[in-house]
């Protein structure tokens, strides 16, 4: 679904450049983080946001959203710190993986987590955690948000910060596919999806996905790739 219903209000084209936070010791340890988390970026989060700065620093950002946890905040603070205008938004928080935030993943917790997974995939959107959320209940919250978003027609280059699972349920909502397919997202910490907003049409598409260039040099130098964990 696209918002065709706000057209007239939308007086010119937009990108959004949307990123995943950098790496946070619960993402380098495989623990459970979700939205009742509110960790900090480590030293390797904190390069790759100074690394993601430095390469789309001459960006003419207009606006800065990010969700309500620090680990987004601190992803973008350069930005943050040059004055852009910045505001947090609870739609963008990560989705609640209930009583298991916080904790080390266990085999079990593996063999429950890849059931509810296959269960999305097939269409089963209401399978969650015990005092978690469920796909269906992270989009309703986020079309909210991104209502808020779109009703501000001169920002037109906007850099939103907001976390991996919550952005593959995202990334479904603004390029029409079914939630069943969010895993087709790839996302590593600090990676960037591109989204461009056609005024003419309504429409949303993607010209870069898990794009993470400007991590390159870190990724050498650690010889490996930065962190998918959930």
């Amino acid at each position: 679904m696209s918002y065709c219903s706000h057209k007239p209000f939308i007086l010119k084209d937009k990108n959004f450049y949307i990123i995943r936070h950098g790496e946070t010791q619960y993402n380098k340890l495989g623990l459970v983080q979700g939205s009742g988390i509110d960790s900090n970026l480590n030293d390797s989060g904190r390069m790759q946001a100074s690394a993601f700065y430095e390469y789309f620093k001459e960006i003419p950002f207009d606006k800065i959203y990010t969700s309500q946890l620090q680990r987004t905040h601190q992803s973008v603070a350069q930005f943050i710190n040059n004055s852009l205008p910045w505001q947090r938004l609870e739609g963008l928080n990560e989705i609640s993986w209930g009583y298991k935030e916080g904790r080390i993943i266990t085999k079990d917790d593996d063999r429950q987590y890849y059931t509810m997974i296959n269960g999305w995939k097939n269409g089963e959107y209401t399978h969650k955690v015990e005092g978690g959320e469920n796909p269906l209940e992270v989009q309703e919250r986020q079309k909210i948000a991104w209502k808020y978003i779109m009703a501000h027609p001169n920002e037109t280059n906007i850099l939103i910060c907001m976390h991996g699972r919550a952005m593959r349920i995202l990334l479904c909502y603004l390029l029409e596919v079914q939630l069943s397919t969010m895993d087709d997202f790839p996302h590593h910490n600090l990676c960037l999806y591109l989204i461009k907003y056609n005024a003419e049409s309504g429409k949303f598409t993607a010209e870069l996905k898990d794009f993470t260039e400007h991590l390159s040099q870190l990724a050498e130098n650690a010889g490996v790739k930065s962190s998918a964990i959930k």
